[in-house]
């Protein structure tokens, strides 16, 4: 009886789906009121005018105009100055 003894198990047989994160319209371009400007994790680029934020840190023009990414000094809440990107609808 010519048979194959059956594989076990393994322990890395699992992936995460991809989360597709990141900048959707970047600087310069075009868009229309409710277009997705940028997915994160996290507030790593701020709204700025004409851009509103989902509760999952979506950010998402109000309005329709030109993106225009700039940056901006922040006061951390320990007094430590730092540089954040904000993102805005010209």
């Amino acid at each position: 009886m010519a048979h194959k003894k059956a594989a076990g198990t393994t322990k890395n047989g699992r992936d995460s789906n991809p989360k597709f994160l990141g900048i959707k319209l970047s600087d310069g371009s075009t868009c229309i009121t409710g277009s997705i400007l940028v997915r994160q994790r996290g507030s790593n680029i701020l709204p700025g005018n004409n851009v509103g934020m989902g509760r999952d840190y979506t950010l998402f023009a109000l309005k329709e105009g030109k993106v225009k990414m700039a940056s901006k000094r922040k006061v951390h809440f320990d007094g430590t100055t730092i540089i954040k990107k904000v993102a805005t609808v010209v």
